[in-house]
Formats: structure tokens, C-alpha cells, sequence
């Protein structure tokens, strides 16, 4: 059974920093695009950062570009996302996502894409 299961959110001022983690259970890890999504109430679901699991290409919206950074343990098969001054416009609930199709930029702007989903974790930034 697939399983994603996020941890690491929390309360923080800005400027301060996170690290989520996405542990992956339940599929063959390597190979696959997977992706951090955040989502504030009402809003629609916005790609953050995505990597290519044991490729380790990585792509990056560009409002978190040099602030945020995705990585991997392909051996923990556990996603990453250090996030780095943090912005109040940050606070939203993050969400670990994968998808067996290409990964690349662009994937970022396709959640439909991504088939399976964690159930998220709350981030809130203050200001």
C-alpha cells in the first residue's frame, strides 16, 4: 500500500526555517517525480520544488528559488524540503506528492499529474 507521510511543520516568525520530510512507503521510490505542494484554505494547490527520485534533478517555483531546497535519502526513501527565510506568505499546508510521469519544471503547475498524496503538514509563518 502507497504511503506518503509528511512531518516537520510548525510555527515559525519569518525569516526563520523548516524541514519537512516525506517519508515514501509502499512503491518502488526510485524513478519517480515527486514534489512538495502547498494549499492555503480555499486556494488551488501550488508546486513548490520537484525531484527526480535517485536522479537527482530538481526543479523550483520560482518564488522559493534560493530559499528553499528538495532533497532526497533514496536510501530512507524520504523526501526533503529545507525551507529558508520563511515569509508570512509562506504559511499554507504543505503537501508531499508522486508521480511515475516526467519530471521537470512544468510538473509543478500540473497537481493533477500526481496521483497520490500525503495528508500534509501545517505550516504558519508569522510576521
Amino acid at each position: 500500500q502507497l504511503q506518503l507521510v509528511e512531518s516537520g511543520g510548525g510555527s515559525v516568525q519569518a525569516g526563520g526555517s523548516l524541514r519537512l520530510s516525506c517519508e515514501a512507503s509502499g512503491f518502488t521510490y526510485s524513478g519517480n517525480c515527486m514534489a512538495w505542494f502547498r494549499q492555503i484554505p480555499g486556494g488551488a494547490r501550488e508546486g513548490v520544488a520537484a525531484l527526480y527520485t535517485g536522479g537527482g534533478s530538481t526543479y523550483y517555483a520560482e518564488s522559493v528559488k534560493g530559499r528553499f531546497t528538495i532533497s532526497e535519502d533514496n536510501a530512507e526513501t524520504t523526501l526533503y524540503l529545507q525551507m529558508n527565510s520563511l515569509k508570512p506568505e509562506g504559511s499554507a499546508m504543505y503537501y508531499c506528492a508522486v508521480s511515475g510521469g516526467a519530471c521537470h519544471w512544468g510538473a509543478l503547475r500540473s497537481p493533477a499529474n500526481f496521483a497520490f498524496w500525503g495528508q500534509g503538514t501545517q505550516v504558519t509563518v508569522s510576521s
